[in-house]
């Protein structure tokens, strides 16, 4: 019965729920692309935007519809569409150097949507730890990714892939964290 209702939905406001999340995983994943485009590349793992834009939908969209955002991004990729850092897409850049971090992006949206849903998206410190805890899981998973299935080793992959985004991570969190609530007030403000 619940396959057959999100198949079929029973009620129009249903269907307007299915289509205003079609439109929303559309344009977080046109976001993710091109956030990805926009790099710096070091040696093992380009520095992109897609961080900021990763926990950017967590917040605006929460924990699910976030994650599963980033999810049909990943998707989008695994089938070929050239979506990641560089002209690339395909099976081979979820099983190299980026695939810890990319594996991180599903779980810090879900780990900022779900702050975000009670209430951290409003405040501009709230929302900055929320965005720490989402970029500390991209960072965490890059690592143990670099570290152990690549064999880096916990030295190299810390060097390489921890240490070099530590900066821009804080930079990231303090543009997201001040961009989102002061968006939220801007559209308020419209709507009163």
């Amino acid at each position: 019965m619940a396959l057959a209702g999100m198949l079929w939905p029973q009620r129009a406001d249903q269907a307007s729920d299915i289509v205003r999340s079609a439109v929303l995983i559309a344009l977080g994943t046109a976001l993710l692309t091109l956030s990805a485009k926009l790099n710096l590349p070091l040696p093992l793992v380009p520095m992109t935007l897609q961080t900021l834009v990763v926990l950017l939908i967590g917040a605006a969209y929460g924990a699910r519809l976030g994650s599963v955002t980033v999810i049909a991004y990943l998707a989008e990729g695994a089938l070929g569409l050239p979506v990641f850092a560089g002209p690339v897409g395909g099976l081979a850049t979820l099983t190299g150097p980026t695939a810890g971090y990319l594996a991180g992006f599903v779980v810090a949206a879900f780990i900022v949507g779900w702050f975000a849903e009670r209430g951290w998206d409003r405040s501009v410190p709230r929302l900055f730890v929320a965005m720490a805890f989402g970029h500390i899981a991209i960072l965490a998973l890059g690592f143990g990714w670099l570290a152990f299935a690549m064999h880096l080793g916990v030295a190299k992959a810390w060097s390489v892939g921890v240490l070099p985004f530590l900066a821009g991570s804080l930079v990231k969190n303090a543009l997201g964290a001040t961009l989102l609530p002061a968006a939220r007030r801007m559209l308020d403000s419209r709507r009163g």
